[in-house]
C-alpha cells in the first residue's frame, strides 16, 4: 500500500465562537443596510468579511472585501489598507489562488513599511512564507520563514512566535528534514504554552505530530494529536478539530487499532453532519477514514463504497491529495479480494495522476521503491532458504555475494554512463542556448543603438530645423501686413507646425526615453505610465519595490523597459481593458515584473503557435535576460504576466 498523506495546519486558522456565528453575521448585515460610506462602514465590511471567512464562504468574503477596498480608495482611509490587503491574501490563499495572494501580500508589506508598522510587517512576511511554500519556491520560503521568525522575536510579538516555529516545522517536514522539523515543532509547542498562544500551539503540535508519524513513531504522534484535539475542543477551533480527528484516525489505522479508529470515525462523521459547509477537501478525507475503519473490520465492500463516493467528489473538483490516497486504498481492498484486474486499474489511475503532478520526482521515487522492494525480496528469500536448508555451505554465500556485487557494479557503471551522457547533452544545449543569446544580444544592442541614433538625429536635426522654421515664421509675422483670412491661415499653419514638433519629440522619446538614460529604469517607467494615464487610453497603476537608489545595468534596464512598453501596448490594442497594474520588484537575487489588466482575457494556449511580432519580441527579450515568463489568463477574467529575471549585478 502506498503512503497516505496527513494534513498540516495553516498559520491563520480562526477561532469560532460557538453558537454566535450566524447571529453575529445577521446583526452586521442589518447594520450595513443603513451605513454611510465612511470609516465606520469600512470597519463593518471588514467584520462581515471575517464572519464569512470563518465559515469558509470565500466568495462572499471576497465580495465584501472588494467593497471595503472601494470605499477605502473613495474616502482615502489609508489606515485600513494593510488589513484589507491582508484579508485578500487570506481569501486567495484559501482558494489556492496563490498569484493574486502574492500580489496583495507584497503590496501589504510595502504599506507596512511606509507606515513603519513592524507588527504588520511581520504578519505579512508570515503570509509571504506560506505563499512561497505553496508555490514550491522553497528557497524563498526558507528565507522569509526565518526572517519572519527573527522579526517576530525582535519586536517581542509573543502571540505569534509559536506560529512561526510551527510554520518552519511544516516547511522542513515537506523538505523531508524531519529531525529539523521536530526541533522547530518542539520550540513552537514550548513557546505556545509559555505565551498562552492557542493558535500557534495548535499549529506546532499538529506539525510535530505529523513528523513523528512520518518517522513511524505513531504512538508519539497519537499522544500529540489527542493533545491537539483536547485544546481545539476547549476553544471550539473547528478546522483544527477536524484536522486532529483525520490525522488521529490515520495513525490508528497505521497501527491497526480497530476500536480507537472506530470511535474516532464516529466522532468525525458527527462533525461533518453538524458542519455541512466544511471544506470539500476535508470532506474527501472523511470518506478515506470511513474506508480505513471498514478495512480493519474486514468489511471491504462497505469500505469500497465510501472510497468510491470520495473518488467521485475528488475527481469532480480535481482534489489531488485525497484522490491519490483513495486510489491506493482501493487497490489494497481489491488485492485482499483477489480482484487483480481492479488492482491493476486503480494502480494505473494512481500512477497516471502522480505522473501528471511531478513526473521526474515520481520516476526517481519509483526507482528507489523498486530497488528497495527487490532488495527486501532477495533478503526474504535468503532467510527462507537459510531456515529450510541449514546445510548450505559457505561457497553458496560467496557465489551469491559475488553475483550481487557484480550486479551493483554493473548498475553503478550503467548509471555513471547515463549520467555522463546526460551532462554532455546538457552542455551541448547550454552552448546552443549561449550562442542564441549572443546573437539575440547583438540584435538587441544594434536595435537600441539604431533607436538612440535615430532619436538623436530626429531631436537634434529635424527638431532643430522645425524650431528654426517656427522662429522664422514668427519673425515674418511681425513684418507682414495680412488680411484677416490670411492671418487665420497663417495661425493654422503655425499650429500644424507646433503639432509636428510635438509628434517628432514623442517619436524620439519612444525610441530612447531621456529619463531612462538620465534617471534610470524606475523613473522612466513612472513617466511611461503617467503618459499613458494622461492620454486617457488606459488607467495604469505603477508600483516598484526595492528600486529606490538602485542602479540597474543599462542594457538590462532598456530591455525591461521595452518588455513593459510592449505588454502595455498589447493591453491597449487587444485587451479592451480599463485598468492595468505594472509592478517591478528587485531583491538581492532577482527582479520580478508583473503586468496585469482587467481586460477580456484569452486562452494562453494560442501563444504557443502565435507569430505576432510583439509577442515574439517579448519572448526574445526575456530569453536574452535568461528570465522565466508565466502568463495567466482566461476569457473574461483579464490577464496577468509574471516575468522573473536573475539579478547578476
Amino acid at each position: 500500500m502506498r503512503k497516505f498523506i496527513a494534513i498540516p495546519i495553516f498559520f491563520w486558522l480562526p477561532v469560532l465562537a460557538a453558537g454566535q456565528q450566524a447571529n453575529n453575521l445577521d446583526s452586521l448585515l442589518k447594520r450595513l443596510a443603513y451605513a454611510k460610506e465612511d470609516t465606520n462602514k469600512i470597519s463593518l465590511l471588514l467584520n462581515i468579511e471575517k464572519e464569512y471567512f470563518l465559515v469558509n464562504e470565500f466568495d462572499s468574503a471576497l465580495y465584501y472585501n472588494n467593497e471595503c477596498e472601494r470605499i477605502i480608495s473613495k474616502v482615502d482611509a489609508r489606515q485600513y489598507k494593510h488589513r484589507c490587503f491582508h484579508e485578500f491574501v487570506k481569501i486567495y490563499h484559501a482558494l489556492a489562488a496563490y498569484r493574486p495572494a502574492l500580489n496583495y501580500c507584497l503590496r501589504s508589506i510595502e504599506i507596512a513599511k511606509q507606515h513603519k508598522n513592524r507588527f504588520q510587517e511581520a504578519l505579512s512576511y508570515r503570509a509571504l512564507f506560506n505563499i512561497y511554500h505553496n508555490l514550491r519556491m522553497n528557497d524563498s520560503a526558507v528565507k522569509y520563514g526565518v526572517y519572519s521568525l527573527r522579526l517576530t522575536e525582535e519586536i517581542k510579538d509573543t502571540v505569534n512566535i509559536a506560529t512561526n516555529y510551527g510554520n518552519l516545522s511544516w516547511l522542513y517536514m515537506d523538505l523531508n528534514q524531519n529531525d529539523k522539523a521536530i526541533e522547530y515543532g518542539k520550540q513552537g509547542i514550548a513557546a505556545g504554552e509559555k505565551y498562552k498562544d492557542t493558535s500557534g500551539l495548535l499549529t506546532a503540535i499538529n506539525n510535530t505530530a505529523l513528523c513523528y508519524h512520518r518517522n513511524g513513531n505513531d504512538e508519539k504522534a497519537i499522544e500529540l494529536f489527542n493533545k491537539q484535539l483536547e485544546i481545539a475542543k476547549k476553544v471550539n477551533r473547528k478546522r483544527s478539530i477536524v484536522r486532529a480527528l483525520i490525522n488521529l484516525a490515520t495513525s490508528y489505522y497505521a497501527l491497526g487499532y480497530k476500536t480507537e479508529l472506530g470511535k474516532t470515525t464516529m466522532e468525525l462523521n458527527d462533525y461533518f453532519e453538524n458542519n455541512p459547509k466544511t471544506d470539500i477537501k476535508l470532506k474527501c478525507f472523511q470518506y478515506i477514514i470511513n474506508g480505513y475503519s471498514n478495512i480493519l473490520s474486514n468489511n471491504f465492500q462497505q469500505a469500497e463504497n465510501h472510497l468510491l463516493e470520495g473518488v467521485r467528489i475528488a475527481e469532480k473538483d480535481s482534489i489531488v491529495d485525497p484522490l491519490l490516497i483513495m486510489y491506493s486504498t482501493l487497490s489494497t481492498i481489491k488485492s485482499a479480494q483477489h480482484d487483480f484486474r481492479a488492482v491493476n486499474l486503480y494502480d494505473q489511475k494512481w500512477d497516471a495522476l502522480s505522473q501528471s503532478l511531478q513526473e521526474q520526482e515520481l520516476a526517481e521515487y519509483a526507482i528507489e521503491l523498486e530497488t528497495k522492494y527487490e532488495t527486501e525480496k532477495k533478503d526474504n528469500q535468503l532467510k527462507l532458504q537459510e531456515a529450510q536448508i541449514k546445510q548450505k555451505n559457505i561457497l553458496n554465500y560467496i557465489l551469491f555475494g559475488s553475483a550481487g556485487a557484480l550486479l551493483v557494479i554493473s548498475l553503478l557503471a550503467y548509471r555513471n554512463y547515463k549520467h555522463k551522457q546526460k551532462l554532455q547533452q546538457q552542455r551541448i544545449a547550454e552552448l546552443e542556448t549561449e550562442k542564441q543569446l549572443t546573437a539575440t544580444e547583438a540584435v538587441l544592442k544594434g536595435e537600441e543603438q539604431e533607436r538612440s541614433r535615430l532619436a538623436k538625429d530626429l531631436h537634434d536635426g529635424l527638431g532643430g530645423m522645425l524650431s528654426g522654421i517656427k522662429y522664422s515664421f514668427q519673425t515674418m509675422k511681425g513684418n507682414l501686413v495680412m488680411t484677416p483670412e490670411n492671418h487665420q491661415a497663417f495661425e493654422r499653419s503655425m499650429d500644424m507646425l507646433d503639432s509636428s514638433i510635438k509628434e517628432m519629440r514623442r517619436v524620439a522619446h519612444n525610441m530612447m526615453p531621456e529619463a531612462l538614460v538620465k534617471f534610470g529604469l524606475d523613473t522612466a517607467l513612472k513617466d511611461f505610465c503617467n503618459d499613458i494615464n494622461q492620454s486617457g487610453a488606459l488607467r495604469v497603476t505603477y508600483q516598484s519595490i526595492g528600486l529606490e537608489n538602485e542602479t540597474i545595468e543599462q542594457t538590462t534596464a532598456i530591455t525591461i523597459y521595452r518588455i513593459v512598453q510592449e505588454l502595455i501596448n498589447n493591453t491597449m490594442k487587444h485587451a479592451a481593458a480599463k485598468t492595468a497594474i505594472v509592478q517591478i520588484t528587485k531583491t538581492d537575487g532577482s527582479i520580478s515584473i508583473t503586468v496585469e489588466d482587467d481586460g477580456k482575457g484569452f486562452d494562453p494556449i494560442i501563444l504557443k503557435g502565435g507569430r505576432g511580432i510583439g509577442w515574439n519580441n517579448i519572448k526574445s527579450r526575456v530569453e536574452y535576460l535568461k528570465g522565466k515568463l508565466d502568463v495567466q489568463s482566461e476569457p473574461g477574467k483579464g490577464t496577468s504576466v509574471l516575468i522573473e529575471i536573475k539579478n547578476t549585478e
